[in-house]
């Protein structure tokens, strides 16, 4: 199907953008992504990490994926659920997530480093005993490692779900690449390899539940409300399209089975629809920028390395 005409997107694209924008706002974080020319950062624009985390539509709904299988750890779901404000504000905390995010792939190599080393501060202090008895603590290799593998599995299918498909050699690098930023936080022993990544989720299931604090989170998840025109279909559609993401072993764990399953197929379709006019509304972030920085087209992002 043709593109419709660029004068007829233009009214949409300027209202995504401002709907986005006010969900998401740029500049908060403190990140200067144009400053210092030259330097390419953790990844650089040869990386299929430059390319994989450029899109909106991929990240947003990937991300909520991988919250879902966050939340059935019970112990990493703790330090959230015991040290955080997520019932209050968790727009915040998603907002947090993504500039997290963004820095640590396309700022430069400094402001990187510094966003890591933040983060390790503030786990430092994490830690505590789950109602069972267990003990858990941010800084755990083991904890660091299942929000690592869990985001990289959410944002690659993200995009070969929402944006194109990507070859398993460079799924495997993108395993391999996002090992850096997990690494430099404290995890260790990460899978580096699609089929690698399968098996660490078939050693993981036997620690998964969805217990009584999982349901609790993921029913907030559930009920959230972006700053957005018609917020409860818009997070439907978002959170659908996330849970269709999903690895077939946690659908049912996860009861997104049946007429749920249904739901989430549809928000799929309905953000494959969207997405387009996603990318054209935020055209000129991070990842742009990032390749002006470095002296390259930002069309190098719509091609693989």
């Amino acid at each position: 199907m043709p593109a419709p005409p660029h004068s007829l997107l233009d009214p949409a694209v300027r209202q995504v953008r401002r709907w986005v924008l006010d969900a998401f706002p740029r500049g908060q974080s403190g990140i200067d992504y144009d400053q210092p020319p030259g330097d390419p950062g953790l990844f650089g624009p040869d990386s299929v990490t430059w390319r994989v985390h450029a899109d909106f539509p991929g990240m947003l709904s990937g991300g909520l994926c991988a919250l879902m299988l966050q939340a059935l750890h019970p112990r990493v779901l703790a330090g959230v659920y015991d040290h955080s404000n997520f019932r209050e504000d968790l727009v915040g905390r998603l907002r947090r997530t993504t500039a997290f995010v963004a820095g640590t792939t396309y700022a430069s190599t400094p402001q990187a480093q510094a966003l890591v080393e933040r983060v390790r501060r503030i786990h430092a202090h994490v830690d505590g005993q789950l109602p069972d008895g267990r003990r858990y603590a941010a800084n755990e290799p083991e904890l660091l490692a299942w929000v690592h593998v869990t985001e990289a599995w959410g944002f690659l299918h993200g995009y070969h779900r929402y944006c194109r498909s990507v070859p398993a050699a460079l799924a495997d690098r993108y395993y391999d690449e996002t090992r850096r930023v997990a690494e430099a936080l404290g995890a260790r022993g990460l899978p580096a390899s699609a089929a690698q990544v399968a098996a660490y989720f078939d050693a993981m299931r036997p620690q998964l539940a969805l217990d009584a604090r999982a349901r609790e989170v993921l029913a907030i998840l559930a009920a959230i409300r972006l700053p957005v025109p018609l917020p409860g279909l818009s997070r439907d559609v978002f959170l659908g399209a996330g849970a269709a993401l999903l690895p077939d072993w946690a659908r049912p764990l996860l009861q997104r089975e049946g007429m749920r399953g249904a739901r989430d197929r549809t928000a799929a379709t309905a953000m494959r629809g969207i997405a387009p006019l996603f990318r054209r509304a935020l055209g000129d972030g991070p990842a742009v920028r990032a390749c002006r920085r470095v002296g390259v087209s930002p069309q190098v992002l719509e091609r693989w390395p």
